[in-house]
């Protein structure tokens, strides 16, 4: 197939050079045009704008976007609906609020333009493993890029999870509970690191991934980091989140779930940004002034 791909970012360039790969025809585009040459050297064909990438393209034309969530992947989506038309498709493989799809896919819908949403995992090792994909939208519009899906991903791993806003759906749930897991990880790691007990973290991370049934792949990454400097006297304890963790607790909370670890996950990433907690000092004063409680002073 010949598809457009706007976005060479970490994962962006790694899907376009497996699809490359696999034999499909690829116009790639990129806001940084040393990016755009860059890939143009391993086979993709150049564009240098939007009306470019479109104009190479042969009706009924693909044009895959793959850049930040929110105001990048709208003004490129606005500027596309410039130049596209009837038949055409746009699929948005960023991490999109589901809200945003259903709400973009029936005013493309009045243009005759088809939406896909395609939620991806993978990171920046989808290259070599292939990138997991929850896409939504209609069918007609999913079926033709099924090839598109099937060579970016391992083998069962894609699925046309629903309609439009499902693929975005299942990827930010995806994320929530990939949160929990990599907060019960952390704790449980911090525990043996702070043991009296001399403990190898790295090898014990690899000794899990044999038969434990905690065994998985963030487990491996585990592994890799921590084989290297178990203190991880390298990095600083803050951790960002990508909104999908947020959604998903919001989610809950508008459908009367209960989702106690990914609430709590999110939580100790906010409570990671901060240098210095005031919550955390209003309950040493607390304890002072109850039970005279020893504190720290600065």
């Amino acid at each position: 197939m010949r598809i457009g791909f706007i976005g060479l970012g970490r994962m962006g360039a790694n899907m376009v050079r497996r699809l490359l790969r696999d034999g499909h025809e690829i116009v790639a585009y990129n806001r940084t045009a040393e990016k755009t040459r860059e890939i143009a050297g391993e086979g993709a064909v150049p564009a240098f704008s939007i009306e470019e990438l479109v104009g190479k393209l042969q009706a009924p034309r693909a044009a895959w976007v793959m850049v930040p969530a929110g105001d990048a992947t709208e003004a490129q989506i606005e500027e596309l609906l410039l130049h596209l038309e009837p038949g055409d498709t746009i699929i948005d493989g960023g991490n999109t609020n589901f809200h945003d799809d259903q709400r973009r896919h029936p005013l493309l819908k009045e243009k005759g333009v088809r939406y896909v949403d395609a939620g991806t995992s993978g990171g920046i090792w989808g290259l070599a493993n292939g990138f997991c994909l929850m896409v939504g939208g209609d069918d007609d519009a999913v079926k033709p890029l099924e090839p598109i899906f099937r060579s970016l991903a391992p083998e069962d791993g894609y699925m046309h999870v629903g309609g439009p806003g499902a693929g975005h759906y299942v990827k930010m749930v995806h994320n929530g509970i990939e949160y929990g897991l990599m907060q019960a990880y952390a704790e449980g790691f911090e525990i043996m690191h702070a043991s009296d007990y001399r403990l190898d973290l790295g090898g014990i991370s690899k000794l899990w991934n044999h038969g434990s049934v905690v065994r998985s792949w963030l487990l491996e990454l585990a592994e890799s980091a921590l084989s290297k400097d178990q203190d991880l006297d390298h990095l600083k304890g803050w951790v960002a989140d990508s909104g999908e963790g947020r959604w998903t607790v919001q989610e809950a909370i508008d459908r009367d779930v209960p989702a106690p670890i990914i609430t709590l996950a999110l939580q100790a990433r906010l409570r990671s940004r901060q240098d210095d907690s005031y919550g955390a000092k209003v309950l040493a004063a607390l304890r002072n002034e109850f039970g005279g409680h020893a504190v720290k002073t600065e």
